[in-house]
Parts: C-alpha cells; sequence; structure tokens
C-alpha cells in the first residue's frame, strides 16, 4: 500500500496553465501519477500535456468521476475560494502548495475541510510521494533517482515540515539501501491542515509501512502533539527522529526562524522539549541527520 497517496489516485490540477502548473504535470506523470484533468476559470478547451482544462471543479468532475485529489497551483491570495470549490466538489485529498497564505484563509481551509471529513495537504507544502507508485505536487520535480522503492519488507515513511528536507533525508536513508514507502512535505506556515499526528492512525494500518522518520525543527507545537498521540494512540511502529534547530535555541524567544511556524515560546517549542517529549514515548532521537540512518539500521 502507501499512505494518502497511490497508483490508484486520479488528479485533478487546479491552476493547471500557470507556469507551476504546468511544470507540476509533467512532473506528477513523469513520477507514474495520473493526471486526468485541470481548472482554470476561462481556459475550457485548452490542453495541457496532453490534459484537458475546463473552467470549474464541477465541469471537470462531471467529465471524469474518477478523480479523487487535487493539486492547488494558484497565488495565495486565490487559495481559499480554490479549496473551497475543491472542498465544496468533495474530493477527499487536497494538495496547496502556496506559502504564505493568509492564517485567516487557512483556518478557514482546515474548518471547512473537518466538516466535509476532506484532507487538507498544506499550504505551503511541496507534496507527497509514494516511490513507484505516484506523486503529488512537486515532490521530487520528476526525478526518479536516488529513491529506493519498497519490497517485500516494506519501506519507511517520512514526514516533514520542509520539502527540501523531506527529500534530503530520504536520498540520505536510500542511499544506505532502506526502501521509502511514502514521503510528505506537511508545509511551514503557522497552521498545517495535516500534522505528524493525524497521519498516525494511516501509517499505523499501512502493512507497507515499517518504520516512522520523522524530521522537525524547533518552533509550535507539532511534535508534542505528536508525542501525545502516540501515547494515545498506542502506536506500535517504530519511530526515529531528527529536530533541527540547535543553533536557533539561542536566539531570543519569540523569534522566527526558518518556517512561519517556527517560533519558539516559553510554553512550548523547544529543541529540548520536543525531544523529551518524544523519549518519553519511546522514540529514538537522532543528534544528527548522519544518525537517522544508523537508527533504521538498528531496526532490521
Amino acid at each position: 500500500m502507501a499512505i494518502l497517496i497511490n497508483q490508484n489516485t486520479h488528479y485533478l490540477i487546479q491552476g493547471i496553465t500557470g507556469k507551476e502548473g504546468r511544470r507540476a504535470v509533467k512532473w506528477m506523470k513523469q513520477l507514474g501519477s495520473i493526471v486526468v484533468a485541470g481548472v482554470t476559470p476561462a481556459k475550457a478547451g485548452q490542453e495541457v500535456d496532453g490534459v484537458p482544462v475546463y473552467n470549474t471543479v464541477e465541469q471537470a468532475l462531471v467529465n471524469h468521476s474518477d478523480i479523487n485529489a487535487t493539486c492547488i497551483y494558484a497565488p495565495p491570495r486565490f487559495v481559499l475560494s480554490a479549496t473551497k470549490e475543491a472542498i465544496e466538489a468533495s474530493i477527499p485529498l487536497i494538495h496547496i502548495i502556496a506559502e504564505n497564505v493568509p492564517t485567516r484563509d487557512t483556518a478557514e481551509i482546515l474548518e471547512l475541510a473537518n466538516k466535509k471529513g476532506v484532507r487538507v495537504i498544506g499550504p505551503s507544502s511541496i507534496g507527497v510521494l509514494c516511490p513507484g507508485k505516484s506523486s503529488m505536487g512537486s515532490l521530487g520535480a520528476g526525478d526518479k533517482e536516488g529513491i529506493v522503492e519498497p519490497n517485500e519488507k516494506g519501506g519507511v515513511v517520512v514526514l516533514a515540515k520542509s520539502g527540501g528536507m523531506s527529500l534530503t533525508m530520504s536520498n540520505m536513508i536510500s542511499s544506505e539501501g532502506i526502501a521509502i514507502s511514502t514521503i510528505v512535505g506537511l508545509g511551514g506556515d503557522k497552521i498545517a491542515c495535516t500534522t505528524y499526528a493525524d497521519l498516525l492512525d494511516d501509517i499505523q494500518n499501512d502493512n507497507e509501512a515499517k518504520a516512522l522518520v520523522i524530521v522537525g525543527e524547533i518552533g509550535g507545537s507539532y511534535e508534542e502533539d505528536l508525542a501525545a498521540a502516540i501515547k494515545d494512540k498506542n502506536f506500535s511502529k517504530p519511530v526515529v527522529v531528527f529536530i533541527s534547530g540547535k543553533f536557533a535555541e539561542h536566539l531570543p524567544q519569540g523569534v522566527a526562524f526558518g518556517h512561519a511556524g517556527a517560533i519558539v515560546s516559553k510554553q512550548f517549542g523547544t529543541r529540548d522539549g520536543k525531544i523529551s517529549a518524544l523519549e518519553e514515548v519511546g522514540a529514538l532521537i537522532a543528534q544528527s541527520p548522519d544518525d537517522i540512518v544508523e537508527l533504521l539500521k538498528t531496526l532490521e
């Protein structure tokens, strides 16, 4: 299997005729994704890389009822309206690549998605990649090299807020012959519509996922929330965690570092606090990126 996407995922791309949308079509198809339709208002009748374009999501679904995921390639100020259109159409999985989406808009998107039972990845997410099966968004840039596909023993799930770190860590892991099941760039904005903790049930229930790798960072409470969820859900698979930002611990409290969500407060968000919470629930802590590979090897 895999989490979130697989070889049976059929994609819509909203904003397909823009520069980034066109590039996404190419990259996704190179990695085996089935892109069946695109949407750009007032551009119906066009094609992008052989993919038909429609004016609205509703029109695309009338002609392609197999659509079960959409990638939104729209400027930040148009993300809310584009995402509302997808949520109202009950597309179960939505990916948002744009960063700097207004926080109020993201909060509204999350509320609407929860009411409708729709999952949103992002904003500021590079995407999701299931090697050998499918790619959603721009993660991987259409390149199949450097990632070991899952074998009969399954593979590792890699979750990170940073798209660059998610792919870098996956390449590092693969360089030692360890297979990757799914890579998810969750996005680095203040509000993530899907968090580490939100994906625990998916990973627990996926027989291909043999371990979970978290690339965390200072700021926010997502890693502490993950620790609480691991305990509450009795998550049974091995968890290896690297928390970046050791240098930034010396900056004054309240200083943003890296992503918009990487702000440390007195209550939560410190590297030591995150590590302590995760150690308490049995996670293996990597002190450097290289340690991730060494810790994974001990699990084989």
